[in-house]
C-alpha cells in the first residue's frame, strides 16, 4: 500500500508570518494588561524581554507581505528572536531565583558616595524602579510571569520550528 503524503499539509510561510504576529500580540498583550489593568511595575529585564515580540511583530508583518523564496529568511529571522526571547527570560528567570545578579544596571540601587542631600536627590532616578530580583506571581500561580513569559516563547518556538521544518519538505 503506497504511502499517502497529502496526510502532512505543508506550512506556508504565511501561515509562519501569521503565527509570528499573533503570537507577538498575545504576548504584548498580556503585558499591557498586567501593567495597565493589574498595575504591575515591570523591571528593566520585564522591559528587555518585550523587545524581541517587537521585533518578531515587525518579522511577522514582512513574512506575510514577502514574496514566498524571500519570505523564508523572515521565519528564520523569527527563529533567532524566539530563541532570543527564550535566553532574556532564562535570564531573568536566574535574576529572581537569585542565581547570578542583573545585568542591567537600573536593577540596582543607585550608589552615592558623599555630598549634600540636594546632590543625593538629583541622583535619584526619574521614577523608582523595580528590583530585577522581585517575581509577580498571577493568580496565585506558583510560576512567576518571567518563567510563564519563557514557557510561552518557548511553546511558540517549537511551533514555528516544527512548521518551518514542514515548510522545508514542502520545497522538494
Amino acid at each position: 500500500m503506497p504511502l499517502n503524503r497529502t496526510t502532512h499539509r505543508p506550512v506556508s510561510t504565511n501561515a509562519l508570518g501569521g503565527l509570528y504576529v499573533l503570537g507577538a500580540l498575545l504576548a504584548l498583550g498580556v503585558v499591557w494588561f498586567a501593567e495597565h489593568w493589574l498595575k504591575l511595575a515591570p523591571c528593566e529585564l520585564c522591559l528587555w524581554e518585550r523587545r524581541p515580540w517587537w521585533v518578531l511583530l515587525g518579522i511577522g508583518i514582512v513574512t506575510v507581505v514577502l514574496p514566498k523564496r524571500y519570505a523564508r529568511f523572515g521565519v528564520f529571522l523569527g527563529l533567532l528572536c524566539l530563541m532570543t526571547s527564550i535566553g532574556l527570560a532564562v535570564l531573568h528567570a536566574g535574576v529572581e531565583h537569585k542565581f547570578w545578579p542583573s545585568p542591567a544596571p537600573e536593577c540596582r540601587a543607585p550608589a552615592f558616595h558623599g555630598g549634600s542631600f540636594k546632590d543625593w536627590m538629583s541622583a535619584m532616578p526619574a521614577r523608582p524602579n523595580k528590583p530585577c530580583d522581585s517575581p509577580d506571581y498571577l493568580f496565585g500561580l506558583p510560576v512567576s510571569m518571567t518563567e510563564l513569559g519563557g514557557l510561552y516563547a518557548a511553546a511558540v518556538f517549537v511551533v514555528a520550528l516544527v512548521g518551518s521544518f514542514r515548510m522545508g519538505r514542502s520545497r522538494r
